[in-house]
């Protein structure tokens, strides 16, 4: 299989499998062990790997959530759990999502391998939330480590998106609007927040995609056709594990007020 075949059959199925967990069950429990509701454990826990920066810096990296959105969930949550003690445990979360599905998937020791290459090849130049990504440890057990890989790889095409939707002069609200309703509306963004898109900026978004492609095919370069062939096994693998029950994008599920937050949600 050619890598630019390659990527445009794996990278829906990681963009899928390797954000799940940020709101399944176990996440959010974890979370409110900690204190923080469903959407600061979000924000924390995937910016974390920034720093314990201020949140104009998480907004550059997230890319296309209203600022007013990071504002509030990043700062509140930060109150009560720093970034450095959020970013592993929030890498452990992906971890345990994967050992409740991925137990059972053949080929997860070559998929890992094949993954590993693909990231262990990859520029992380004007990629902050990829780059922060690699400072964290790897789970030993395989379906913990293909779980935390797919976020990585997750990680890396969505940080090269942000990049190169900047690149060709397109707002990153703008981009967002021209996704599904359920992704524009879990960004934060409603009709108030106009202008509507133009044909320029639709054919700007086209051009914004195959730059993000021309970045990830570079990485996935690295495979050989046998070594890419196992990565999508594994891939699909893990897709037809999925819990039916697993968290869409639909909206930003509402915070839920608890000891830490009550007041924050004012």
């Amino acid at each position: 299989m050619q890598t630019e075949a390659l990527v445009n059959a794996a990278s829906p199925i990681i963009g899928n499998l390797g954000g799940t967990y940020f709101f399944t069950a176990s996440t959010l429990a974890r979370g409110k062990e900690l204190g923080l509701d469903g959407m600061r454990f979000y924000f924390l826990g995937r910016g974390a790997p920034l720093g314990d920066v201020e949140w104009p810096v998480v907004v550059s990296a997230f890319g296309f959530f209203t600022p007013k959105l990071i504002d509030k969930f990043w700062n509140s949550a930060r109150t009560t759990l720093s970034a450095k003690e959020a970013a592993p445990i929030y890498r452990e979360c992906s971890a345990q999502f994967g050992r409740e599905n991925f137990a059972s998937v053949d080929g997860l020791a070559e998929y890992c391998a094949a993954a590993e290459l693909i990231i262990n090849s990859a520029d992380p130049s004007g990629l902050p939330l990829f780059a922060g990504q690699l400072s964290l440890p790897l789970a030993q057990d395989l379906p913990g480590r293909a779980s935390q890989l797919t976020t990585i790889l997750r990680e890396h095409r969505g940080s090269a998106h942000v990049a190169s939707v900047v690149a060709v002069g397109l707002e990153p609200r703008i981009s967002a609007q021209l996704g599904p309703e359920t992704s524009w509306k879990f960004h934060g963004w409603t009709l108030d927040d106009g202008p509507e898109p133009t044909d320029v900026d639709r054919r700007r978004r086209l051009e914004a995609e195959e730059l993000t492609n021309r970045v990830v095919n570079k990485a996935f370069a690295v495979l050989t056709e046998e070594e890419g062939e196992q990565l999508l096994h594994g891939l699909r693998g893990m897709q037809a594990a999925m819990p039916t029950q697993a968290w869409e994008m639909k909206e930003a599920p509402e915070p839920s007020p608890n000891a830490n937050s009550e007041k924050l949600l004012a």
